[in-house]
């Protein structure tokens, strides 16, 4: 009798009856880089910053936020207009609590049911979930041995699914791989013949950390009404506790997210963080370089050592390949460094860190799997 009532029953969709909810480990472990934050905390002068702005803001808790939040959408345009040369105006930014609510309203507004959502495996793992939640369907194509995406290949299963939205992370999770400007190119024009319409979303959220060469897609947004490009503000700005995260399009379709948006979905509190955090902007980027250069040392040690790893624009490393992955991932981790057992099988994703993160993870690696 006691074990019913602990366990009720509910009437839980049947789409979700024994699903585990997402989550990467969380271990209290010296060095953390499993989960692509960055490795470093704000400054004094951006923590002092943000404390001032949030004091400013709680004084007003009484009332409602700006439920448009004008004032930050405008501050994000002028950091893209400088970070990718993108010129937008503040009605073509959204933002909402971190990119995974932005993915949501996306599927919200564009997915749902007899719908369908497409992306390319293996890609980041949220993608799914996200269908799920919105009761869209899900179709996933294949990612290319070495995890680039075959423009024809695109095209085609575009032409033969007939998508309302296409997900595309560039630089791609767990990958790190970029998605070259010709490809998207392609696929655009697809998604563009697609009877209804089809939105096609360029997930940067690892953005800032792209090599010299590589172009946002921000720059095809005059050209291409139906592109949604996605950031975050967890990564480049260290600020993954604080839950910002924001998107560029036309003022057309993001009418159409403030319709599914819920009311006064971003806090005050969360608006003063972010506007406060963007005022330190340089001095951020500045940080960017020097995990940038650090991502690119750590590629050139694990092919030194033999391994498989894959071409990075982002703030981690995938690698490999190992007959027992998880051997590697737990010897790792009774040494002190967590990192993610993730993407094809044989693989593991290291997240760029401090260099005394990077230097206990070479020994640590050096030592488990007998480099």
């Amino acid at each position: 009798m006691t074990a019913d009532l602990d366990r009720p029953s509910l009437p839980l969709r049947a789409e979700l009856v024994g699903l585990e909810p997402y989550g990467a480990p969380q271990l209290d472990v010296p060095h953390l880089l499993n989960v692509n934050e960055n490795p470093y905390a704000p400054s004094e002068a951006v923590v002092a910053d943000i404390a001032h702005d949030v004091a400013l803001a709680a004084a007003g808790l009484n009332r409602y936020p700006d439920r448009d939040f004008a004032a930050l959408r405008a501050d994000l345009a002028g950091y893209l207009r400088v970070e990718s040369g993108a010129v937008l105006a503040p009605e073509q930014i959204w933002a909402a609590n971190g990119s995974n609510e932005i993915m949501l309203h996306l599927l919200q507004a564009f997915g749902g049911p007899g719908r369908t959502a497409l992306s390319f495996a293996p890609t980041y793992s949220m993608y799914p979930e996200y269908a799920r939640d919105t009761s869209t369907r899900w179709v996933v194509g294949r990612r290319a041995e070495d995890f680039a995406v075959d423009p024809q290949a695109a095209a085609a299963l575009i032409a033969a699914e007939a998508p309302s939205v296409v997900l595309l992370a560039s630089p791609n999770n767990p990958t790190g791989t970029a998605l070259p400007a010709e490809t998207l190119e392609v696929i655009l024009d697809a998604a563009a013949g697609v009877p209804g319409g089809c939105v096609v979303v360029v997930d940067e959220a690892y953005g800032e950390f792209r090599r010299e060469g590589t172009r946002s897609a921000l720059h095809l947004l005059p050209e291409r009404p139906h592109l949604v490009v996605s950031r975050t503000m967890s990564k480049a700005f260290g600020l993954a506790g604080a839950r910002v995260g924001y998107l560029a399009a036309s003022p057309h379709l993001i009418d159409a997210l403030r319709v599914v948006r819920l009311p006064y979905h971003l806090s005050a509190v969360t608006q003063a963080v972010a506007r406060a955090a963007l005022r330190h902007a340089p001095a951020l980027m500045a940080q960017v370089g020097s995990l940038r250069a650090e991502r690119d040392a750590l590629v050139e040690w694990l092919r030194g050592h033999g391994l498989r790893v894959a071409e990075s624009d982002a703030n981690f490393v995938l690698f490999g390949v190992f007959d027992d992955r998880h051997a590697i991932w737990q010897g790792l981790l009774d040494r002190g460094v967590l990192i993610r057992e993730t993407g094809p099988e044989g693989w593991l994703r290291v997240s760029i860190g401090t260099p005394e993160d990077m230097t206990a993870f070479k020994d640590a690696l050096v030592e488990v799997a007998g480099l």
